[in-house]
């Protein structure tokens, strides 16, 4: 099994050097190939009702990346701390750990995640282990293995014990032929990483397990994902998080994207917000299982300008990579996302002004920007 002691080994090389980022969780590779338990062709199955009274019981899968601890506490304030129970493969930070209930689980052992589901008396799963897009080229193997056999596993436990299924997706889903000025819900999706592809599957297969299965299966197509509490993890808009730490630490950024490449973006408040906001929403009020869902769109130079009123001294120079670029070249540039608005209400809170100020009171009071305060 040359290829399984390969993957092993480069999750745990990819483990100790990556950082978190959005939706990320390296899981290391025990097993390729497809689930042990195979859905009847017969079998009807329905989601899940909860009373005001009768709250879900949660599991989220690749906890510790850059979404999952923020959304373990919104949920933990809405349903209780106790019924939310936070899993990844690695050892959580104390502040973590002693914030409410956390568990091994990885994703490519069937049995053990079901285990998890079955003893936990889990009814709501959001699953957001997957490799960004930039790690995801650099291991193609082990990207394919999590973000595509992880969410097997994880569609036939989910079918098998009735729970409602939240998996993100992302700009990243569509690709260079795509509408990018704006993208809708629904157009063509070729998308040229594993990442994109990975999600594109994602959206098909849950959608697959709706109409088949009855699924309760809910989806959004995240922007660029922007929050204080984490440092960038591999994915191409992770520059609109790094412009911040650098503004701060050094008064200089070097950013790998051209300044004219725009890109839809949102923070991380909105991002939870929507999420909870479309498991929450009525099954009759859905037209469909994977959304659009907008905020803002920027450029670097216009993001960089709207920092530099807070550090007026930060120098910015670009030194394009030519693996980021064409990726972002690839992808939206605004979302159309009226389905979402229309459907469940969905509404952002944070613009790019409020977002930069936002970013700033978290990342602390360095003197530069006391002193432009």
């Amino acid at each position: 099994m040359p290829l399984v002691r390969n993957l092993g080994r480069a999750a745990s090389q990819l483990l100790q050097s990556s950082g978190c980022g959005c939706g990320v969780s390296l899981v290391p590779v025990r097993a390729i190939g497809v689930s042990p338990r195979q859905v009847a062709s017969d079998a009807s199955f329905h989601s899940v009702t909860f009373s005001e009274s009768d709250h879900p019981r949660v599991l989220i899968t690749g906890g510790l990346g850059q979404l999952g601890v923020g959304l373990a506490k919104l949920l933990r304030k809405r349903f209780g701390k106790n019924n939310v129970i936070l899993s990844d493969i690695r050892k959580p930070a104390d502040n973590v750990f002693y914030s409410g209930p956390f568990i091994f689980a990885d994703i490519l052992d069937y049995k053990n995640l079901r285990e998890i589901v079955v003893n936990n008396r889990i009814t709501w799963l959001f699953h957001y282990s997957a490799l960004l897009s930039v790690v995801g080229e650099a291991n193609v193997p082990l990207a394919r293995a999590v973000n595509i056999t992880g969410l097997h596993n994880v569609l036939d436990i989910a079918a098998e014990h009735n729970l409602r299924l939240f998996v993100p997706s992302t700009i990243g889903a569509f690709g260079p032929t795509s509408p990018r000025d704006p993208t809708p819900d629904l157009c063509i999706q070729r998308p040229r990483t594993i990442y994109g592809v990975s999600k594109v599957h994602a959206e098909l297969m849950g959608e697959y397990y709706h109409y088949r299965y009855g699924l309760d299966f809910r989806c959004l197509r995240y922007p660029g994902i922007i929050s204080a509490d984490s440092q960038p993890g591999g994915g191409t808009t992770d520059y609109a998080v790094q412009i911040f730490h650098d503004a701060i630490k050094t008064g200089k950024f070097k950013c790998y994207l051209r300044p004219d490449t725009r890109l839809p973006m949102m923070y991380i408040d909105d991002c939870l917000k929507a999420t909870l906001e479309v498991m929450e929403a009525p099954a009759e009020a859905l037209t469909m299982r994977t959304y659009n869902i907008s905020a803002m769109s920027f450029t670097p130079e216009e993001l960089a300008q709207e920092v530099q009123k807070y550090v007026p001294e930060l120098q910015v120079t670009y030194n394009v990579d030519q693996v980021r670029q064409a990726i972002a070249d690839s992808w939206p540039m605004n979302f159309d996302d009226s389905n979402a608005r229309r459907d469940w209400g969905w509404k952002h809170d944070y613009d790019l002004p409020e977002l930069v100020t936002t970013m700033f009171s978290y990342l602390g009071s360095d003197s530069r920007i006391a002193q432009a305060n």
